[in-house]
């Protein structure tokens, strides 16, 4: 069994969605559910499933004996990022290395790094005057947003789209392809 643990910051429709999807999983258990904010909603969601939650600021999760006294006290083999909001640090993406995945909501490498999350990647995607978007999954390593890509799926972008309409048809391909790429992911390492 393969103890999986995710990691948010929000609201946590794609973490519920990670939950649903293994709910009846013989190989993969969701474990835990790390934020680094005490008002996630994502915490209520995956309390509400029977998923253990933690919440661990920024200087806790730079502590490394924290954080892995943690990750070992759940037994956590596999890490999920979705919608987490602080950068790994290096002694995680080392200790778990392809064992951490991450999406984001364009196509790397357009619009990633730095301040590039959530609403700022569609205003960006809008400005640009884009005719596509999507997602993109990769794993996590010391640069933000630049880890290998795994998995890329596309969106159009229409001339009327507000950046509402964008999130809206990204959410969708999260939604859609986030659970199986991760499956996909972990069976790959069996």
């Amino acid at each position: 069994m393969v103890n999986l643990a995710i990691f948010v910051s929000g609201s946590g429709t794609n973490c519920e969605n990670i939950i649903r999807h293994f709910s009846a999983s013989q190989s993969v258990r969701v474990a835990l559910v790390l934020s680094n904010r005490a008002d996630a909603f994502a915490l209520v969601r995956a309390a509400r499933l029977g998923v253990p939650t933690e919440v661990m600021g920024k200087a806790d999760f730079a502590n490394e004996a924290k954080l892995m006294g943690m990750m070992s006290r759940h037994g956590i083999d596999f890490i999920v990022l979705a919608g987490f909001l602080l950068m790994v640090p290096p002694f995680l993406t080392e200790r778990y290395q392809r064992r951490i995945v991450n999406i984001h909501p364009a196509l790397l490498p357009k619009y990633g790094g730095k301040g590039m999350y959530g609403h700022h990647v569609h205003e960006a995607v809008r400005a640009s005057g884009d005719k596509e978007t999507g997602i993109t999954i990769h794993y996590v390593s010391n640069v933000c947003d630049g880890g290998e890509i795994i998995f890329q799926a596309k969106t159009p972008v229409l001339p009327t789209d507000t950046p509402d309409d964008i999130a809206a048809s990204v959410h969708r391909l999260e939604q859609r392809y986030y659970p199986e790429v991760i499956e996909r992911v972990i069976k790959g390492l069996a």
